[in-house]
Protein backbone atom coordinates (compact mmCIF):
# COMPACT_ATOMS: atom_id res chain seq x y z
CA UNK A 1 0.00 0.00 0.00
CA UNK A 2 3.02 2.47 0.73
CA UNK A 3 4.38 4.17 -1.97
CA UNK A 4 1.17 3.34 -4.66
CA UNK A 5 1.02 5.95 -6.96
CA UNK A 6 -2.39 7.68 -7.16
CA UNK A 7 -1.47 10.18 -9.76
CA UNK A 8 0.44 13.32 -10.89
CA UNK A 9 -0.41 17.05 -10.08
CA UNK A 10 -1.74 18.22 -13.21
CA UNK A 11 -2.18 22.02 -12.14
CA UNK A 12 -1.39 23.82 -8.98
CA UNK A 13 -3.69 27.08 -8.39
CA UNK A 14 -4.51 29.90 -6.32
CA UNK A 15 -6.50 32.79 -6.08
CA UNK A 16 -7.45 35.96 -4.51
CA UNK A 17 -10.50 37.00 -2.83
CA UNK A 18 -12.13 39.47 -6.04
CA UNK A 19 -15.81 40.70 -6.12
CA UNK A 20 -17.88 39.48 -8.48
CA UNK A 21 -21.17 40.36 -9.87
CA UNK A 22 -24.08 37.51 -8.70
CA UNK A 23 -26.49 36.20 -11.74
CA UNK A 24 -29.70 36.84 -12.25
CA UNK A 25 -31.37 34.37 -10.58
CA UNK A 26 -28.86 34.37 -7.53
CA UNK A 27 -31.91 35.25 -5.04
CA UNK A 28 -29.17 37.32 -3.21
CA UNK A 29 -28.28 39.19 -6.20
CA UNK A 30 -28.36 42.71 -5.07
CA UNK A 31 -25.51 41.92 -3.05
CA UNK A 32 -21.94 41.79 -3.90
CA UNK A 33 -20.30 38.48 -4.07
CA UNK A 34 -16.71 38.28 -2.37
CA UNK A 35 -15.01 35.02 -3.27
CA UNK A 36 -12.31 33.30 -3.63
CA UNK A 37 -13.30 31.10 -6.54
CA UNK A 38 -11.33 31.60 -8.97
CA UNK A 39 -8.03 30.23 -8.85
CA UNK A 40 -5.05 31.07 -11.38
CA UNK A 41 -2.28 28.44 -12.57
CA UNK A 42 1.21 28.61 -10.50
CA UNK A 43 4.33 28.01 -12.55
CA UNK A 44 7.12 26.24 -10.38
CA UNK A 45 7.10 25.25 -6.99
CA UNK A 46 4.46 26.45 -4.65
CA UNK A 47 4.46 26.48 -0.68
CA UNK A 48 2.26 24.71 1.13
CA UNK A 49 2.14 25.54 5.01
CA UNK A 50 -0.24 24.07 8.04
CA UNK A 51 -3.44 26.74 5.83
CA UNK A 52 -3.10 25.57 2.42
CA UNK A 53 -0.99 27.43 -0.78
CA UNK A 54 0.64 30.57 -0.41
CA UNK A 55 -1.24 33.62 -2.40
CA UNK A 56 -4.47 31.42 -1.67
CA UNK A 57 -7.24 33.04 -0.20
CA UNK A 58 -10.75 32.35 0.48
CA UNK A 59 -13.56 34.91 1.09
CA UNK A 60 -15.74 33.03 3.57
CA UNK A 61 -13.45 30.97 6.59
CA UNK A 62 -16.46 29.80 7.85
CA UNK A 63 -17.05 27.61 5.22
CA UNK A 64 -13.68 27.26 3.29
CA UNK A 65 -9.92 27.27 4.10
CA UNK A 66 -8.90 26.69 7.79
CA UNK A 67 -6.61 23.78 8.83
CA UNK A 68 -9.22 20.83 8.26
CA UNK A 69 -9.89 22.36 4.40
CA UNK A 70 -6.42 23.82 3.85
CA UNK A 71 -6.39 22.46 0.15
CA UNK A 72 -8.45 21.58 -2.25
CA UNK A 73 -8.05 18.47 -4.81
CA UNK A 74 -9.82 17.84 -7.74
CA UNK A 75 -9.49 14.74 -10.14
CA UNK A 76 -9.09 15.47 -13.81
CA UNK A 77 -11.01 12.89 -15.13
CA UNK A 78 -13.95 14.53 -14.19
CA UNK A 79 -13.32 17.60 -16.31
CA UNK A 80 -14.63 16.12 -19.83
CA UNK A 81 -18.02 14.89 -18.83
CA UNK A 82 -18.62 18.20 -17.43
CA UNK A 83 -17.59 20.05 -20.94
CA UNK A 84 -20.06 18.00 -22.48
CA UNK A 85 -22.78 19.94 -20.58
CA UNK A 86 -24.50 23.32 -22.22
CA UNK A 87 -23.01 26.49 -20.47
CA UNK A 88 -19.70 24.20 -19.19
CA UNK A 89 -17.87 23.72 -22.62
CA UNK A 90 -14.65 25.95 -20.88
CA UNK A 91 -14.42 23.66 -18.19
CA UNK A 92 -11.49 22.97 -16.80
CA UNK A 93 -8.38 22.79 -14.04
CA UNK A 94 -9.88 25.68 -11.78
CA UNK A 95 -13.21 25.19 -12.82
CA UNK A 96 -14.13 24.09 -9.31
CA UNK A 97 -11.92 26.53 -7.36
CA UNK A 98 -9.37 23.52 -6.71
CA UNK A 99 -5.98 24.45 -5.53
CA UNK A 100 -4.41 20.74 -6.62
CA UNK A 101 -5.84 19.13 -9.90
CA UNK A 102 -4.61 15.39 -9.69
CA UNK A 103 -4.30 13.50 -13.20
CA UNK A 104 -4.96 9.75 -11.81
CA UNK A 105 -7.89 8.78 -9.30
CA UNK A 106 -11.10 10.19 -8.70
CA UNK A 107 -13.73 9.45 -5.29
CA UNK A 108 -14.20 5.85 -5.64
CA UNK A 109 -10.24 5.31 -5.15
CA UNK A 110 -9.54 7.62 -2.27
CA UNK A 111 -10.26 7.70 1.73
CA UNK A 112 -11.19 9.74 4.33
CA UNK A 113 -7.48 9.88 6.26
CA UNK A 114 -5.41 8.78 3.61
CA UNK A 115 -1.74 10.20 3.62
CA UNK A 116 -0.40 11.34 0.29
CA UNK A 117 3.23 12.68 -0.70
CA UNK A 118 3.34 15.08 -3.18
CA UNK A 119 6.85 17.31 -3.93
CA UNK A 120 7.82 17.96 -0.19
CA UNK A 121 4.75 17.53 1.19
CA UNK A 122 2.73 15.13 3.23
CA UNK A 123 -1.58 15.84 3.09
CA UNK A 124 -4.15 13.71 4.70
CA UNK A 125 -7.72 13.90 3.04
CA UNK A 126 -9.76 15.40 5.83
CA UNK A 127 -13.26 14.98 4.05
CA UNK A 128 -15.31 15.09 0.83
CA UNK A 129 -15.45 18.90 -0.13
CA UNK A 130 -19.21 19.59 0.59
CA UNK A 131 -20.15 22.07 -2.39
CA UNK A 132 -22.33 25.18 -2.12
CA UNK A 133 -24.33 27.47 -4.35
CA UNK A 134 -21.02 29.11 -5.67
CA UNK A 135 -20.19 26.40 -8.19
CA UNK A 136 -23.03 27.01 -9.63
CA UNK A 137 -22.63 31.19 -9.36
CA UNK A 138 -19.46 30.44 -11.31
CA UNK A 139 -21.06 28.62 -14.12
CA UNK A 140 -23.81 30.69 -14.32
CA UNK A 141 -26.04 27.40 -14.28
CA UNK A 142 -28.32 27.04 -11.41
CA UNK A 143 -28.44 22.93 -11.60
CA UNK A 144 -25.11 22.64 -11.65
CA UNK A 145 -24.85 22.32 -7.53
CA UNK A 146 -27.50 19.49 -7.29
CA UNK A 147 -26.21 17.70 -10.67
CA UNK A 148 -22.43 17.77 -8.59
CA UNK A 149 -23.84 16.08 -4.99
CA UNK A 150 -25.78 13.59 -7.33
CA UNK A 151 -23.02 12.65 -9.36
CA UNK A 152 -20.50 13.06 -6.58
CA UNK A 153 -17.72 14.70 -8.16
CA UNK A 154 -17.22 16.97 -5.44
CA UNK A 155 -13.72 16.85 -5.21
CA UNK A 156 -12.00 16.70 -1.14
CA UNK A 157 -10.28 18.68 1.17
CA UNK A 158 -7.05 17.84 2.96
CA UNK A 159 -5.31 18.99 5.91
CA UNK A 160 -1.19 19.45 5.91
CA UNK A 161 0.89 17.32 7.96
CA UNK A 162 4.15 17.95 6.48
CA UNK A 163 4.81 21.32 4.92
CA UNK A 164 7.08 22.27 1.51
CA UNK A 165 6.82 23.41 -1.77
CA UNK A 166 4.42 21.33 -4.72
CA UNK A 167 4.61 21.95 -8.47
CA UNK A 168 2.79 20.47 -11.47
CA UNK A 169 4.03 16.83 -12.54
CA UNK A 170 4.94 15.86 -9.07
CA UNK A 171 4.22 12.24 -8.33
CA UNK A 172 1.42 11.80 -5.99
CA UNK A 173 1.52 8.45 -3.75
CA UNK A 174 -0.39 6.90 -1.27
CA UNK A 175 1.77 6.55 1.72
CA UNK A 176 -0.86 5.28 4.33
CA UNK A 177 -4.87 4.37 4.38
CA UNK A 178 -6.17 4.08 7.86
CA UNK A 179 -10.00 3.43 6.93
CA UNK A 180 -9.85 1.48 4.08
CA UNK A 181 -13.01 1.26 2.19
CA UNK A 182 -13.83 4.85 3.65
CA UNK A 183 -14.03 6.50 0.42
CA UNK A 184 -15.15 9.65 -0.21
CA UNK A 185 -17.89 8.63 -3.04
CA UNK A 186 -19.23 5.81 0.11
CA UNK A 187 -19.32 9.06 2.58
CA UNK A 188 -21.10 11.47 0.03
CA UNK A 189 -23.37 9.08 -0.82
CA UNK A 190 -24.24 7.54 2.77
CA UNK A 191 -24.67 11.67 3.80
CA UNK A 192 -27.35 12.39 1.21
CA UNK A 193 -29.06 8.86 0.91
CA UNK A 194 -32.71 8.58 0.87
CA UNK A 195 -33.72 6.92 3.65
CA UNK A 196 -31.22 7.62 6.44
CA UNK A 197 -28.78 4.69 7.38
CA UNK A 198 -28.42 5.22 10.72
CA UNK A 199 -26.01 2.54 11.09
CA UNK A 200 -23.79 3.57 8.67
CA UNK A 201 -23.80 7.00 9.59
CA UNK A 202 -22.74 6.27 13.10
CA UNK A 203 -19.89 3.80 11.58
CA UNK A 204 -18.51 7.28 10.00
CA UNK A 205 -18.71 9.42 12.82
CA UNK A 206 -16.24 7.35 14.68
CA UNK A 207 -13.65 7.70 11.82
CA UNK A 208 -10.81 9.54 14.05
CA UNK A 209 -9.29 11.33 10.42
CA UNK A 210 -12.58 11.94 9.55
CA UNK A 211 -12.88 16.24 9.92
CA UNK A 212 -14.59 16.84 13.11
CA UNK A 213 -17.46 18.88 11.32
CA UNK A 214 -18.14 15.69 9.43
CA UNK A 215 -17.80 13.28 12.16
CA UNK A 216 -20.31 15.91 14.38
CA UNK A 217 -22.71 15.75 11.57
CA UNK A 218 -23.06 12.33 10.95
CA UNK A 219 -23.31 11.71 14.81
CA UNK A 220 -26.42 14.07 14.85
CA UNK A 221 -28.16 12.49 11.62
CA UNK A 222 -27.51 9.01 12.87
CA UNK A 223 -29.45 10.05 15.93
CA UNK A 224 -32.24 12.22 14.51
CA UNK A 225 -35.95 10.55 14.04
Amino acid sequence: MSGERLGTVLSVRTGRVRTQARPEWDERRARPWHTGYWKDEREGPVRIGALGLEGDEQADRRFHGGAEMAVLMYAARHYASWRALPGLEAMGPGGFGENLVLDGADETQVCAGDVLEAGEVRLQISSPRGPCADISRRWNAPWLLPRVLETRRTGWYLRVIEEGVVERGDVVSLVERPHAGWTIDRLLHIRHAVPRDATAMREASALTALAPAWREKFGELASAR
